[in-house]
């Protein structure tokens, strides 16, 4: 076996191992494939960064939005579909949406200084970055030097403004858009946004 192969076959035998726990678990009445694959489903395509990406290449096209996105996140949120109150997914509730926007004078970063609370339904699962005691304590106290070590340089003229989630709010970032973009379809403006964009740490 190459070197190069082993992250692969890595990946077949854990595919292969939790599916054998899956059918042991089904064949004893104690999971449901089914409700399985709709959590599996759940993450995988109603959920994730490309939900938080159609949002900010809608605001970037659309100043109506990008106002009310600003204004009120949850509302809009919910009229993407999504409950944030939980009760059309218990596992992923938040009572508030706060959407803050980088500009030429301000660049926000996100952090949860308590645990990890997240957007899980815009951003999917959190990266282990961003759960680490180190991030959540020095994205608040070194925030500038935090950036740097992710490739971002804040001009000293720049003010960084750091946003700390709790279990009740989120919040998510609407980065600049990219000069020369204009005439860009809405799919090709949300490839250009990253889940990294979207908490802060790129611009």
């Amino acid at each position: 076996m190459h070197t190069h192969d082993a992250p692969a076959v890595r990946r077949q035998w854990l595919t292969d191992r939790v599916g054998a726990v899956e059918d042991a678990l089904a064949a004893r009445d104690l999971v449901d494939p089914a409700a399985i694959d709709d959590i599996i489903d759940l993450y995988r395509d109603r959920l994730g960064p490309q939900r938080g990406a159609a949002l900010v290449a809608r605001a970037w096209t659309d100043p109506g939005f990008r106002a009310r996105l600003l204004r009120d996140a949850t509302e809009v949120l919910t009229e993407f579909g999504y409950d944030g109150r939980g009760t059309t997914n218990s596992a992923l509730p938040f009572l508030r949406l706060v959407v803050v926007e980088n500009t030429a004078d301000v660049h926000n970063l996100v952090v949860c200084t308590l645990c990890s609370c997240y957007p899980l339904a815009l951003l999917g699962p959190p990266p282990r970055w961003y759960k680490s005691a180190e991030y959540r304590d020095r994205a608040v106290r070194r925030p500038r030097e935090v950036l740097r070590e992710f490739g971002t340089e804040i001009p000293d003229d720049v003010q960084v403004r750091v946003w700390d989630s709790t279990a009740d709010c989120r919040y998510l970032v609407l980065p600049q858009r990219p000069p020369g973009t204009q005439g860009r379809t809405a799919e090709e403006l949300a490839a250009l946004v990253t889940p990294n964009s979207l908490i802060g740490t790129e611009r």
